[in-house]
């Protein structure tokens, strides 16, 4: 029997995990990071309160594929805009964004009017996650 080498989903993917605002939870946040380390992807993350230009500033010297923000303190409409408008500021407007956390689900269009190319919450599974966050970064499986 031959082996087959399978290429995780997100191989070669740089993204930047984030915690803007005042939240100070961020277990959600790593475990996401793990999962996206598991599919494959160089994940960095950021800990926890920093500000959309610190994000910005990072993700752009990092030259990183996608940015994850988890927010959790019900500020994710500012804080979306202004990460978005700091990454467009420092010449990385192609970065990806995506949010998690505590998003009541009347933002969703909002926040996808600012740009943003996935929005999750608690409910989703991890594999739904990896798999759209994939599919945004338009990696194909091997």
């Amino acid at each position: 029997m031959t082996a087959t080498l399978q290429i995780p989903v997100l191989y070669r993917k740089r993204i930047l995990i984030a915690k803007p605002g005042l939240d100070g939870h961020d277990v959600g946040a790593k475990v996401i990071a793990l999962a996206l380390r598991d599919a494959g992807a160089e994940v960095i993350y950021t800990g926890l309160r920093k500000s959309p230009e610190y994000i910005a500033r990072v993700a752009a010297e990092e030259d990183v594929d996608a940015v994850g923000l988890s927010v959790l303190s019900g500020s994710h409409r500012e804080l979306v805009a202004q990460t978005i408008a700091c990454l467009r500021e420092a010449g990385a407007g192609e970065i990806k964004v995506f949010v998690g956390g505590t998003i009541p689900g009347e933002d969703f269009d909002y926040l996808r009017g600012l740009g943003v190319c996935g929005i999750y919450t608690s409910a989703m599974q991890l594999d739904a996650v990896v798999a759209s966050v994939a599919d945004a970064l338009a990696v194909r499986p091997a």
